[in-house]
């Protein structure tokens, strides 16, 4: 049985600790009352917006439709093969939760994406990633229902049309679906990846030399590092990375290059480069930064703050502010990773 609710606040559901409201509000915890909710007309025309930990909003105003709350759990091992684990995880299965399940199993792929915020069910549609890693590498398919028919629909990895915090639902496919559980291929054989952000340099410090990794090994720096640097937003009002890293030319980066010697990048291609967008916030003077209540994190610049009592309309004018100062500096757009409403 389904229970539609009105004018609920929101400030529990989002990480920056907003109070904006829902006009209506409902808690998704089966396949059967989701396909329940579809079969009420009244709720066919009324703007939806799907909720998962409300990790990656940022509420500007309340929201005069239905927010779905998707808190289905479960998590499973479908099948496997000699080389590959097929593990299925419900739409609310709190992410941390499935890596650490993935890492006590031995299944490999998913151990440098520890402590990230969030939900199953964002994961692809964000292609969340880090420290070298992304969803795509893991992903077999996913179960989604289409908004307007009611129908569920399979998605492959090509039709996710995955990309650099990207994917299908966040374009073609935006507001038309709502995921009900994602299935990945996990490895039996572990692939370390150890060489990007201070990964290898916390190992050390760990005790944990290269013969004698491990996939938990790797999940605990990666949780140390992302502790040491990130504020908790149960302490202060965050979103994790505010801005997606920008992919520049390698034109582009050398020449910045030379007026910039220290200006970190990575390759992303044959003709592009990744380029932190902490670094160039952090460059432009942002870091640890107040404006009224809201602010830059002092321990890591791609970070934006609620210090309390900030409006979304407020960390929205900071964002503004960093992206202007950025693309005066640097001649670099930043773009969010965040989700506006």
């Amino acid at each position: 049985m389904l229970d539609i609710q009105s004018h609920v606040s929101l400030k529990s559901y989002n990480t920056f600790g907003f109070d904006a409201k829902a006009r209506y509000w409902v808690e998704i915890d089966t396949d059967a009352q989701l396909q329940t909710l579809f079969q009420l007309t009244e709720f066919l025309a009324v703007p939806k917006l799907i909720l998962g930990g409300g990790s990656n909003l940022l509420f500007t105003r309340d929201f005069e439709g239905l927010v779905i709350k998707m808190s289905i759990q479960g998590i499973e091992v479908l099948r496997e093969d000699a080389s590959h684990v097929f593990v299925k995880a419900g739409a609310g299965v709190n992410w941390h939760q499935l890596v650490l399940f993935c890492v006590q199993n031995g299944y490999a792929g998913i151990e440098n994406l520890s402590l990230i915020p969030g939900t199953t069910g964002a994961a692809p549609m964000q292609n969340i990633g880090a420290y070298g890693v992304e969803i795509e590498q893991v992903f077999d398919h996913l179960e989604a229902v289409d908004i307007r028919t009611g129908e569920t629909r399979i998605f492959n990895h090509a039709e996710c049309r995955f990309g650099y915090r990207e994917s299908v639902f966040k374009h073609e496919a935006k507001g038309q679906y709502i995921i009900s559980n994602v299935t990945f291929r996990l490895n039996k054989q572990p692939v370390f990846h150890i060489d990007y952000g201070a990964i290898r340099e916390t190992l050390a410090t760990m005790g944990i030399s290269e013969d004698k990794l491990s996939i938990k090994a790797i999940s605990d720096a990666v949780i140390r590092i992302r502790r040491s640097k990130l504020p908790n937003p149960a302490e202060i009002g965050n979103a994790g990375s505010f801005f997606k890293n920008p992919e520049i030319s390698k034109d582009q980066f050398e020449t910045l290059k030379t007026e910039y010697p220290a200006m970190p990048g990575f390759p992303t291609g044959d003709l592009t480069m990744k380029v932190p967008a902490g670094w160039l916030i952090e460059q432009c003077g942002w870091k640890g930064k107040h404006v009224g209540n809201a602010g830059v994190h002092s321990k890591q610049a791609l970070v934006l703050v609620n210090h309390g009592g900030a409006t979304g309309s407020e960390i929205l004018s900071l964002a503004s502010k960093v992206q202007q100062s950025v693309e005066d500096k640097f001649g670099i757009r930043l773009n969010p990773e965040v989700n506006i409403v």
